[in-house]
């Protein structure tokens, strides 16, 4: 029988994973993928599996998925902080779902935790543009301004690593980035000692200088919304990108629209980060939309849709 550890291939599923890892090592099968490839929980093999924990993907979109694992009396614990739906009440369920804007899993880890590897949720957090949160969950750590802005860029990378529509599109596979961070208690050995860490940070600086050289096609004090061409770098930095913005304009929401094969975009929406809401809200009125209330995406907008979709922003954060 097989442990399985199912986990979003972004920063906050990453780092909620490996605290977990280090504080309770178990051989497991991981499933993940992109950042936006939620639906992973299908992939369990319930007739094989002898428990399961999720993390970081929303419990509404695996509903389906993770009943007949609870039919089948599997033991499922779950973390996240997405939008979760009714969520059944069976004795072999253990959820830690927490839909605060203003927490992520790897914070909820931390907590399940007490504390025990705090450096690697506050990456998670930085990881998530939840600056603030992150700032002050990193107050026990006694870190100077140097070795904080050491945290919230390996977030800010382990984050950038995860988008794209496909594992093609990535520097390198979340699982294979989970193993080469699993060592390492202390982020900081990471940062110094393997070459992941030196890969991403020269790709995100390319690909931002990129990001940074494009107009907003439709733009005003409340919304800002972009349009990149069809290029892997433009799949890649979107996210991270959304999130710079984010910070620079904070009463301000965006939304980057990146062109797919098939007359379409993949989409990734921030809610102003002085109102963190309404991001999911917007996404899900879309098909393969969905989110948080801070942020939140849509995997295939298609083209037609543009001015519904815009209009829409528009009304969401008006």
């Amino acid at each position: 029988m097989t442990h399985y550890d199912v986990f979003n291939g972004d920063a906050d599923g990453i780092c909620a994973l490996h605290q977990l890892r280090l504080a309770d090592p178990k051989s497991s099968q991981l499933i993940t993928g992109v950042k936006r490839d939620i639906d992973l929980l299908k992939q369990v093999d319930a007739a094989n599996a002898d428990s399961v924990t999720v993390l970081d993907v929303s419990f509404d979109k695996n509903r389906a998925a993770l009943l007949p694992l609870l039919d089948a009396n599997v033991p499922v614990a779950y973390f996240d902080h997405h939008f979760a739906g009714d969520i059944p009440d069976h004795e072999k369920l253990n959820t830690h779902i927490d839909t605060d804007a203003n927490t992520c899993t790897g914070l909820i880890v931390n907590a399940h935790l007490n504390g025990a590897y705090l450096a690697w949720a506050v990456t998670a957090a930085f990881g998530d543009n939840l600056f603030q949160s992150a700032a002050t969950a990193a107050e026990p750590l006694n870190l100077n301004k140097e070795q904080l802005n050491q945290l919230k860029t390996l977030g800010t990378l382990l984050n950038y690593n995860g988008y794209g529509s496909s594992l093609e599109d990535l520097f390198f596979p979340p699982a294979e980035l989970y193993k080469r961070i699993s060592p390492y208690e202390n982020p900081m050995d990471f940062i110094s000692n393997d070459d992941a860490y030196v890969t991403l940070a020269q790709g995100y600086e390319s690909d931002m200088q990129k990001a940074q050289s494009t107009k907003p096609m439709d733009a005003d004090d409340k919304t800002a919304l972009f349009i990149f061409p069809e290029q892997a770098f433009a799949r890649r930095v979107s996210g991270v990108y959304a999130n710079d913005l984010a910070q620079q304009n904070p009463d301000r929401a965006h939304a980057m629209l990146s062109s797919l094969p098939g007359d379409g975009y993949l989409v990734s929406v921030r809610a102003p980060l002085n109102n963190k809401t309404g991001a999911d809200e917007l996404c899900r009125q879309f098909d393969t939309g969905g989110g948080r209330k801070a942020a939140a995406g849509i995997n295939f907008l298609p083209k037609a849709g543009l001015d519904d979709f815009n209009a829409a922003f528009k009304k969401q954060f008006s």
